[in-house]
């Protein structure tokens, strides 16, 4: 694969390599969608995981745009891998979590590393990308008063002009202070086709989102329209929630969250293992059913940000 130095929008070298289909199609104006690569390391299970991560990228090309999976290969930050990379990526046993604050040390060690929401919104937008596909948005946990356990996505998306299109947060998360959170930082939560916001394997977590979108076309528009104001620097959520009968069964979900917080309990499971942890567990208890929520959510995601990307190409021109 040839690779190209990227140079963020603020003009500086963003210290990224680029694919070269990734470099073409930003420098001709084709639409381009950035994944993370944490759910495929440490999100799914092993030789699971890449037949997914070629559907993801299926997913956001039957969408219109072009995929750019964003981890680090010794010490390199990869907007858009090949079959090897992406190989490496999901098979490799020496590949760490990375939010931003471990960027800069995984660059200087040479480590390689996947990269959660917050990482991939960061080096998206270095690399001059705005819609991002994610399975579901790290929030507030429960406890937070207690612990101070705050997803750095949050603030990540509150200072970065990119749009998550998620399956809103993690239902075992404070859907309620989450919601409060992005409000303070001024990103606008959008639901796509729905007026409940999701809670990732759930489609309604319970609580209502503030505005509502009903075609790609619109919410390109208002990316379009904040771009225009120029008045923030914040992210959009847009939440895309799975068919209601295509979610978890609510009863099964509700007692797996209580067995899982549990066991976080008693194993001593804090900070940013606390999602891998609480995810494996629910693999391993729902027979199978979470982690075909999951993947169908992440599917359903990238297919829609596709659609974003390419509508607001469009509009663009």
């Amino acid at each position: 694969m040839t690779l190209t130095s990227a140079v963020g929008p603020a003009g500086a070298d963003a210290r990224l390599e680029l694919s070269a289909e990734v470099a073409e199609a930003l420098a001709t104006g084709r639409p381009v969608v950035a994944l993370e690569s944490t759910i495929l390391a440490h999100g799914l299970p092993r030789g699971e995981n890449l037949r997914v991560a070629g559907e993801i990228e299926a997913a956001v090309r039957a969408g219109g745009a072009v995929p750019a999976t964003i981890a680090v290969l010794d010490g390199v930050g990869r907007v858009g891998l090949d079959a090897a990379a992406l190989e490496r990526l999901c098979l490799a046993d020496d590949v760490q979590k990375l939010s931003v604050r471990d960027l800069g040390v995984a660059l200087a060690l040479g480590r390689s590393g996947a990269t959660t929401v917050a990482s991939t919104s960061a080096l998206a937008w270095r690399a001059g990308i705005r819609i991002f596909a994610t399975g579901g948005l790290g929030g507030v946990h429960r406890e937070a008063g207690r612990t101070f356990d705050i997803s750095a996505d949050l603030g990540v998306v509150g200072r970065t002009p990119v749009m998550v299109v998620c399956a809103g947060v993690k239902s075992m998360l404070d859907v309620s202070a989450t919601l409060e959170r992005l409000e303070t930082l001024s990103v606008p939560v959008l639901g796509y086709r729905t007026d409940a916001f999701p809670g990732f394997y759930l489609s309604d977590s319970g609580y209502a989102v503030p505005w509502r979108v009903d075609s790609a076309t619109e919410a390109a528009a208002v990316l379009h329209a904040r771009d225009r104001l120029g008045t923030d620097q914040a992210g959009v959520i847009l939440a895309n929630p799975l068919p209601p009968d295509r979610q978890l069964d609510p009863a099964l979900h509700d007692r797996l969250v209580g067995e899982g917080l549990a066991l976080l309990e008693r194993e001593g499971v804090t900070g940013k293992q606390v999602t891998p942890r609480l995810l494996a567990y629910f693999h391993e208890h729902s027979r199978g059913e979470s982690l075909r929520v999951n993947v169908e959510l992440v599917l359903a995601n990238a297919r829609l940000a596709g659609e974003v990307a390419n509508a607001y190409a469009a509009q663009r021109d």
